[in-house]
């Protein structure tokens, strides 16, 4: 606690020095706000009242509401600094709510006291209250006047002060001890200079004399010197007339190198190329074969079916002839026989091709129930396999996506010293909106083996094209035209990205096969690893 300064020399003369109060000075704070919530009491928090007291002027240093069973008990304490100055804010909130008339006597005299703080400094009555304010003072403060503060300040400084006395006779203690070091430390300089100086002028006739013997010797080393020069020079244009030769040896052998590796680059190129093509032309002729059996049963079954109805419609129109002469022929006994049975086995052929009719009515309604299994089973795939990394054989793409990384290199050019990435992003999105854009089409239909088939062709003349081409370079061009021929192909209606199931080792459309094999394959390594 420091000395008491004017203002506080104030309160010492304004207060009873003998009177007993909490210290560390605290103040009570009573009639807190409070409401029934949830079976217990409950009401502001602390910090509120701190902010509103500093807002007043009283310095807090924080305020704790006290609570008990019953919850927020409606009093809170307020604890001031431990200094002379903590007390004079302490008085003050007192004074200051007194002349409001929300000091102590007014709160217990107080009948109609239900909406109004009431606040006072801690005193000795509250801190043998024996109610949970005078548990909190009693656990965390002590009862101290302000005269027995003084003397404990008094007793400390006076035993402060002694201690700097003594340290001070410890200092000059020291300080003389120095001194008489010093005197001596500067006699044995002296002794040390005067010794110094006689090594100096003795280090000085013998430098001479080194120097001396040196430049005898130098002058013998740098006649040497020219003598080997001579001879090194000689010994130089002779090594470099050898490596000259040897440079011209060494470049032959690296020109022969480079040749024997460049042809046997080619070779091992040639040979994966034409691996390759092997591979190819195999899985083509294999997936051909298939393709041309598969084809050649469905045909082979349709000319049976076809050759089977025409027989049958054949037989139909003979036994109706039939039935036609033997009406005209009259009602002789053995003709009306006869026309019985042309007329049952009539009866018999039409039931039959209707009964042809019904199986391959039912055949078409099963081959398209198989196609609308296998179409329904195709987008599964795709929905499952969305995720899947564009680096896998299999995989979906997005038909007609746009990706802003081909327009980074025309970002770059066009706008140096900007962030290329976001720049291309700008444009990406620009042609976006084109693409998607029904009313741009910047397409034709053109004709093919003889106008028996039609094809869908880029209009390579269309003004915002060549606009593209010229402005942002190729490989925006080659994207912004495949997403193009990509939706005209997938969506030319709705112009919106479709998903596809894509071999993107082959850079084709997989087929469901392809794509049910990926799966089982991969689920087959994660069994395995998981084993």
């Amino acid at each position: 606690m420091s000395d008491l300064s004017e203002g506080d020399t104030d309160i010492s003369e304004s207060c009873d020095m003998n009177e007993l109060y909490v210290w560390p000075w605290m103040g009570v704070v009573a009639n807190v706000p409070v409401q029934w919530n949830d079976g217990r009491y409950v009401g502001q928090s602390g910090s509120v009242l701190r902010d509103k007291l500093r807002k007043e002027g009283f310095n807090p240093v924080r305020v704790i509401p006290l609570w008990n069973f019953k919850g927020h008990s409606g009093y809170a304490i307020i604890e001031f600094k431990r200094e002379w100055l903590g007390l004079y804010d302490a008085l003050r909130f007192e004074k200051a709510y007194e002349a409001r008339h929300q000091g102590f006597r007014d709160y217990f005299g107080d009948e109609e006291n239900a909406k109004k703080l009431y606040g006072w400094v801690a005193r000795d009555g509250d801190f043998h209250s024996g109610n949970v304010v005078g548990d909190y003072l009693q656990k965390h403060g002590d009862l101290k006047s302000i005269g027995q503060c003084q003397k404990e300040e008094q007793i400390k400084n006076s035993k402060l002060l002694s201690q700097l006395e003594n340290t001070i006779d410890a200092k000059n203690r020291n300080l003389k001890d120095m001194e008489n070091k010093y005197k001596e430390t500067s006699i044995s300089l002296s002794s040390v200079i005067s010794e110094k100086d006689e090594m100096v002028q003795a280090f000085n006739e013998e430098r001479r004399k080194l120097q001396q013997s040196a430049s005898d010797q130098l002058q013998k080393v740098l006649q040497d010197h020219g003598r080997i020069t001579m001879e090194l020079e000689v010994q130089r244009k002779k090594l470099e007339q050898e490596e000259q030769e040897l440079e011209e040896r060494e470049a032959q052998n690296e020109n022969e190198n480079l040749r024997l590796n460049h042809e046997k680059k080619q070779n091992e190129m040639a040979i994966l190329e034409l691996k390759r093509a092997d591979e190819k032309m195999l899985l083509l002729g294999e997936e051909h074969k298939r393709e041309k059996e598969k084809l050649q049963r469905k045909m082979i079954d349709l000319e049976r079916e076809l050759d089977a109805k025409q027989a049958l419609k054949l037989e139909i129109q003979r036994l109706t002839g039939n039935l036609q002469v033997v009406k005209h022929m009259g009602d002789d006994g053995d003709m009306s026989e006869k026309f019985l049975s042309i007329k049952q086995e009539l009866e018999e052929k039409e039931e039959e091709l209707q009964h042809l009719d019904q199986l391959s009515q039912a055949l078409i309604i099963k081959e398209r129930k198989s196609n609308d299994e296998l179409q329904e089973a195709r987008k599964e795939l795709i929905n499952e396999m969305k995720d899947v990394s564009a680096r896998v054989s299999i995989g979906v793409k997005r038909m007609g996506e746009l990706s802003s990384n081909a327009f980074i290199p025309a970002a770059k050019r066009m706008y140096k010293g900007s962030e290329p990435g976001l720049r291309a992003v700008e444009l990406c999105s620009q042609w976006d909106s084109r693409i998607r854009d029904s009313n741009w089409h910047p397409l034709k239909i053109i004709e093919i083996e003889g106008g028996k088939r039609h094809k869908t062709i880029l209009n390579e003349e269309d003004e915002e094209l060549t606009v593209l081409r010229n402005e942002l370079g190729e490989e925006a061009y080659e994207a912004v035209t495949t997403a193009l021929m990509e939706v005209n192909e997938y969506n030319p209606s709705g112009r919106y990205v479709v998903r596809e199931l894509w071999n993107n080792k082959e850079k084709r459309r997989a087929t469901l096969k392809e794509g049910i094999a990926y799966i089982i394959k991969q689920w087959s390594a994660l069994k395995n690893k998981r084993r």
